[in-house]
C-alpha cells in the first residue's frame, strides 16, 4: 500500500482510511494542505515542479504542499510539507479551505500562509526552480498555460477572499 490518506465526505468528515492512489482513481475526496510563502518584502515564492514529478511535471505553482497524512490537521500537514519541500520550519497560518474540483481528482484544499525569513533549501525532488515575485508579476504568471490549473483556481479564490468587502448602500 502507498501513501495513506483519510477519505472524507462533502463536509470534510472522515469516512475511512484509504490509499491516496485509490482515492484519486475513484475520485474520493481527501485532504490536501498548501502553503503560500512570502518573504519580508511581501513577495510570493513561485516554483517549478521537477520534470519527473508524478503530478503536474514541469508546471509552475505559487503554493507548496501535499496530502494530509492520517490523523494530521491541515496546519500540521502544511508545516510538514513546508519543512520537506523548502527546508523551512514555521507555523503556517490557516486562511481557508474549499472543495477543489481538481484536474486529476477532487479534494479539500486547505490554504495557509507563512512568512519565510530564513534562506530556503528546496528539495530538488519537489522544487526544480524557485523565485520570489511581487503580486503583479504573480498575477501575470498565474494566467500562463504552464501554471498548475488547481493552483490557478486557488489563486482566484484567495484573491476574492482577501478583497475587502464594500458596505451595501
Amino acid at each position: 500500500m502507498g501513501e495513506l490518506v483519510e477519505r472524507v465526505d462533502e463536509r470534510d468528515q472522515v469516512l475511512e482510511i484509504v490509499d491516496r492512489g485509490e482515492a484519486i482513481r475513484h475520485e474520493w475526496l481527501h485532504r490536501v494542505a498548501t502553503v503560500v510563502c512570502r518573504d519580508t518584502a511581501g513577495r510570493t515564492l513561485v516554483h517549478r515542479r521537477p520534470d519527473n514529478a508524478s503530478r503536474f511535471p514541469g508546471k509552475l505553482n505559487w503554493m507548496l504542499g501535499g496530502a494530509a497524512e492520517v490523523g494530521e490537521s491541515y496546519e500540521e500537514a502544511a508545516a510538514r510539507e513546508l519543512a520537506e519541500e523548502l527546508g523551512v520550519r514555521a507555523a503556517p497560518r490557516f486562511v481557508f479551505k474549499f472543495l477543489c474540483a481538481g484536474v486529476i481528482s477532487p479534494y479539500w484544499l486547505g490554504l495557509h500562509e507563512a512568512v519565510v525569513e530564513a534562506p530556503v533549501q528546496p528539495d530538488p525532488g519537489e522544487v526544480a526552480w524557485h523565485g520570489w515575485l511581487y503580486e503583479r508579476e504573480l498575477e501575470d504568471l498565474v494566467r500562463q498555460q504552464d501554471f498548475v490549473p488547481d493552483a490557478r483556481e486557488a489563486f482566484d479564490r484567495y484573491r476574492a477572499f482577501k478583497q475587502p468587502t464594500r458596505p451595501l448602500g
